[in-house]
This record gives C-alpha cells, sequence and structure tokens, in this order.
C-alpha cells in the first residue's frame, strides 16, 4: 500500500527500559503514559497524523491515543480489543470486576499478583509460558492457560509446540522477554486504578476518526459480549468479524489483512494519506 510500517515495543517489552516499580509509579506503564509515548513518536519520525493499530494490550492503546490526542490519528484499527469507554463513576476494582461480571479475567489477577515473575524467572520458564500462550497442548489435550485461573504452572513442561509459531520465533520472543524478566509487561496487569484516575481529567469519551474493529468470535477474553454497544462512542465505527481466537493476527493473517486493507481501501487512505505514516502496536 505504499505505507511506512513502525512497530513499537509497548513500556516493559523487547528493547524498552522497563523501569522498577517502586522507584517508578506505576503510571509510566500506564494508557496516558502509552499515548504521550505514541505522540512523541510521530513528532520524532516527522509526520503530522498517523494510521494506528493494535492487538490486545495494543488495542487498548489505540484507543487512548485518540481520546488523548484525537489530532494525530487519521484511521485507527483494532484487533480483538473492544472499546471500553473511561469510568467516570466510582473506581471498581478488578477483583470486583472478576467476582460480579467477568470471570473470564481472572487470569489477571494472577498475572497482576507479583507471584508469575518469581515462578518464571529464567528463559528456559518463559519460553515454557510463551509455547503455552500460544497455543501448546499436552498428549492429553491438556493446556497451559486459563481465562478464569491464568498459568496452569504444573503443565507447563508437558506441551507440545505452538502451533502458531516456530521454534525460531518462539526463542526469539523468549530472549526479549527474558531481557529484563516478566516484571515490567506484568505492569500492565497492576494499572487498573492509575489509569482510571487519570482518565478522570479526559473531557470525552467518543471517538471521531474512521475506525475499524475486527471481532473474533472465538477469542475466549475478549468475547464479543464485551462490544456489545460499542457504537454508541464512535461517529466512524466499522465492524467486521473473523472466525479466530485471541490470536487472530496468526489464525487468520490473511482474512485480517485483507480486511484492514480494504477498510483503508474504502476511506480514501492510500500512500501518503495526511502525510502519515503507519504506527502499529502489537
Amino acid at each position: 500500500m505504499g505505507m511506512r510500517v513502525v512497530c513499537p515495543d509497548m513500556m516493559g517489552y523487547g528493547g524498552t527500559a522497563a523501569p522498577h516499580v517502586p522507584p517508578e509509579s506505576l503510571s509510566v506503564y500506564g494508557f496516558k503514559r502509552a499515548a504521550d509515548d505514541i505522540k512523541e513518536l510521530v513528532r520524532q519520525i516527522g509526520v503530522s497524523q498517523i494510521i494506528l493499530g493494535g492487538h490486545d494490550w495494543g488495542g487498548a492503546i489505540v484507543y487512548r491515543v485518540a481520546l488523548w490526542y484525537p489530532e494525530i490519528i487519521s484511521h485507527l484499527f483494532s484487533v480483538c480489543t473492544p472499546y471500553l469507554a473511561p469510568a467516570k463513576g466510582k473506581y471498581v476494582s478488578l477483583q470486583d470486576i472478576v467476582t460480579t461480571v467477568l470471570p473470564n479475567f481472572g487470569y489477571q489477577l494472577q498475572l497482576g499478583s507479583g507471584e508469575v515473575e518469581k515462578v518464571l524467572d529464567s528463559r528456559e520458564q518463559i519460553r515454557l509460558f510463551l509455547n503455552a500462550m500460544y497455543g501448546g497442548k499436552g498428549p492429553n489435550g491438556e493446556v497451559g492457560f486459563s481465562p478464569q485461573s491464568g498459568i496452569i504452572f504444573e503443565n507447563l513442561p508437558h506441551l507440545g509446540p505452538s502451533p502458531l509459531l516456530s521454534a525460531q520465533e518462539l526463542d526469539y520472543y523468549a530472549d526479549e522477554y527474558a531481557k529484563n524478566g516478566l516484571r515490567g509487561t506484568l505492569n500492565w496487569y497492576r494499572t487498573r486504578e492509575v489509569n482510571y484516575q487519570e482518565e478522570l481529567t479526559l473531557g470525552k469519551t467518543t471517538i471521531e476518526c474512521p475506525t475499524l474493529f475486527v471481532l473474533a468470535t472465538q477469542d475466549g477474553v475478549l468475547s464479543p459480549a464485551l462490544a456489545r454497544g460499542m457504537e454508541q462512542y464512535f461517529t466512524r465505527l466499522t465492524r467486521q468479524e473473523v472466525a479466530a481466537g485471541h490470536w487472530a493476527l496468526w489464525q487468520a493473517a490473511e482474512e485480517v489483512n485483507r480486511m484492514i486493507q480494504q477498510w483503508l481501501d474504502r476511506g480514501g487512505a492510500g500512500a501518503g494519506a495526511g502525510g502519515s505514516g503507519k504506527s502499529s502496536n502489537l
């Protein structure tokens, strides 16, 4: 499509500094800081606007960038991650949400507990964990992850290879995660209250730029039910569905790519639209 693609690491991942908390505040892993980073990246690459896309945590970030800095976004897309508007009422803890309405978010309690990084503390352990997250199964169908409870540590050594990643890809991810361990990445599961507090100052909850949301109909965590009613927050929302799970970018890569390209073509976002490159947060 003649576009420049920029894929930044999120804080705590890959080549980032992954600052320790403490002494740093959890806010360095929050949505506002991520939005600030994207704005600065836009300035550094020397464009006025970008097409911004993401998946999972990256999908959550792209919506927040459009809220904090709408002037830098020409088009927006998210795969799997629905838009959840900033809360304006009383703060509700993750524990309360899991207990009352979203039991499939129970894994987040485990990932944010501080215990996971103590167990998965080596490159080899991290590789076993990633293999499980990307669909490795045991001889009798055993899995290494449950949305309700999280990582099933005792199963990790007994799982076969991921059907989604090659051994070389898995080695690369394990090496990247091992640079700073899992503590930085897991801080994203500890920022709910920080994000709530910072977003109390947001003056808007609606997104006005052209937006594409690709729903994965078989996602066991970001379920279709979470996306109900999204339309009320957008002036130009396009919805598409793909028969895939949470790893839709691997399970249905060609289909997802085609959806994004056709949506951009219909929206007139050809090469150089808005003077932009294309930033993808994955």
